[in-house]
């Protein structure tokens, strides 16, 4: 394997087998990762999107050895993640969004000197890098805080700094902005964005519900669903993808079962909704703007009422809905109105 990649996987599987129910009636297997091919250059900023689901986690989870593959192999900073899983180790640092690390009798900058420690990380080094990123993420007032005292937006600050405290050659960032506030979430995206920026030999490879942090922050981005990958490319040449296609979205009050009133109507590809401060919002990919007069009549005997209508743009949220079938957080609990980002 060529040292350039950072991350590479052929043919890479998982299966996990799950007893039925039934007395007698063996055992099912579930597909989590379906034989992922994946080559990921080193000073890349790599994302993953997908539903819940899909197999991120399951993929993250075996290439920072903490699951082993039932088939294929993969490669982390060159070395083999099945056979030599504490090489892989000293390259690479985790950080997960909603994780709860962490000794709850030690305050925050105790907690990350005991890790920087663990890394072998000098004194001096470690007391300078813990004053730094802790006044990035804002949690400078709370250095001599007993975690226990932290509120759970507060704790996934502090697994922020931890990320980044060992200066991986190698970091996977798992939801990092989960259950952020807007500001944070922000100053947050520019920080991963300048240190792989400034670092050339640094990769990362980001999981993320929010389509705008992945359009924003990745040099590519891979779609997956249902263990495989479907598609990736840069953030750009998958919006091109739909350049031939009428995107619309439309406000209106709100409607009942939206998926039932437009599934039949001709010329609809794919469309999304969402609920947002008392009304709905659709999401259209149609063949040509002749699908839209439909569209409208729909609404109209349903009993809704047009606020807004806009042509726009393709967005990797287009992108993922005409290769997927349905919108990132649609049953996943709706993380972007979660966090109050734009959709």
């Amino acid at each position: 394997m060529s040292m350039e990649l950072a991350i590479k996987t052929e043919q890479l599987s998982r299966v996990y087998k799950v007893k039925k129910r039934e007395a007698g009636a063996g055992k099912r297997e579930i597909i989590a990762l379906d034989r992922v091919d994946l080559e990921i250059p080193t000073g890349e900023l790599f994302g993953l999107l997908g539903p819940n689901g899909a197999g991120k986690t399951t993929l993250i989870k075996i290439l920072t050895t903490l699951l082993a593959p039932t088939g294929g192999r993969a490669w982390v900073a060159g070395v083999d993640v099945a056979q030599n899983p504490w090489e892989v180790r000293r390259h690479i640092n985790v950080v997960s969004g909603g994780e709860s690390s962490g000794y709850g009798l030690l305050t925050v900058e105790e907690n990350l000197w005991m890790f920087s420690q663990f890394y072998g990380i000098d004194g001096k080094t470690a007391r300078t890098r813990i004053g730094e990123l802790l006044g990035i993420v804002g949690l400078a007032d709370r250095a001599k805080t007993k975690i226990f005292h932290l509120s759970t937006g507060m704790r996934q600050k502090m697994n922020f700094v931890r990320g980044f405290l060992t200066n991986p050659e190698i970091l996977f960032l798992d939801e990092p902005t989960l259950g952020l506030d807007v500001q944070t979430s922000h100053t947050l995206r520019g920080f991963i964005k300048d240190w792989v920026g400034k670092r050339p030999d640094k990769t990362v490879l980001l999981t993320t519900h929010y389509m705008h942090e992945a359009d924003e922050l990745c040099h590519r981005v891979a779609i997956m669903h249902d263990g495989r990958i479907l598609a990736c490319d840069t953030p750009g040449n998958l919006k091109k993808r739909l350049q031939q296609e009428v995107v619309f979205r439309l406000r209106v009050t709100a409607i009942a079962d939206p998926e039932k009133l437009f599934q039949d109507l001709q010329g609809v590809q794919r469309f999304s909704h969402a609920e947002v401060d008392g009304h709905t919002e659709l999401n259209f990919i149609l063949e040509d703007e002749n699908a839209l007069p439909p569209i409208l009549t729909a609404i109209q005997h349903s009993h809704g009422e047009l606020i807004s209508l806009e042509k726009r743009d393709s967005t990797l949220e287009d992108v993922f809905i005409s290769l997927v079938g349905r919108g990132l957080t649609e049953g996943d609990g709706s993380a972007g109105a979660a966090q109050g980002e734009p959709r």
